[in-house]
């Protein structure tokens, strides 16, 4: 294990339902600190203060305040909910508007917890090896999920299958995070309502016209 690991890893895995109980207390305090100060500001002593234990207490389950927001990362990606939602269509297709308004639905829902919270996890979240393969592990079953889903889908004429997954995938994904955890609300049905409408009518659509036109075209 690198330096940088060590420094991203827990301290100490709890064994007894008390010593969990403990840190969930340090996650959801964390939690409630970086949402208020943010991160420069979200101190391990105000943690500690918040979740009502001493600060040595903390240090014995964390080593610092990164490895705290780098777990609460890592739960985030593991409440994901969109990939298993994709899969309910494999054995029962629904209309292609159902499957994304359901799919995109989730990813919302998947996001709404704490949009201050998410913002500081997306800009200052460190990011060891092993949580961006996760990350990376991630986006990839996703996108064969829809790629899946869009080869077997009666109501998808869009030609090139394989990069609308990554397509759909990546607008999704990139602008439920960044209007989310942007400061400022948006009305969040009006979002899942036009991210709807965009990619069904992509995925419904042939491009007759750009495909010819791209069938005779020839580089110098």
């Amino acid at each position: 294990m690198t330096s940088e690991q060590r420094r991203l890893q827990p301290r100490k895995q709890p064994r007894q339902v008390r010593a969990e109980l403990t840190r969930q207390r340090i996650l959801t305090a964390a939690a409630h600190v970086f949402a208020e100060y943010g991160y420069a500001a979200g101190t391990t002593n105000r943690i500690a203060e918040r979740a009502r234990i001493s600060i040595g207490s903390l240090y014995q389950y964390y080593p610092n305040k990164d490895a705290i927001l780098a777990e609460l990362l890592t739960r985030h990606l593991d409440g994901d909910r969109a990939t298993a939602t994709l899969r309910r269509y494999k054995e029962s297709p629904a209309p292609l508007e159902t499957v994304i308004r359901d799919f995109v639905h989730t990813v919302i829902e998947n996001h709404l917890d704490d949009p201050r919270l998410l913002q500081i996890m997306i800009e200052q979240a460190p990011r060891s090896g092993e949580l961006l393969e996760r990350v990376t592990r991630l986006e990839w079953e996703m996108i064969g999920d829809l790629r899946e889903l869009l080869h077997g889908h009666p109501e998808v004429r869009v030609r090139d299958k394989d990069t609308a997954a990554r397509l759909v995938a990546s607008t999704v994904e990139l602008t439920v995070h960044q209007l989310i955890a942007a400061p400022g609300s948006i009305d969040v049905s009006r979002l899942e309502n036009e991210l709807v409408a965009m990619i069904t009518g992509y995925l419904r659509a042939c491009f007759p016209g750009v495909d010819q036109a791209m069938s005779g075209y020839s580089p110098v």
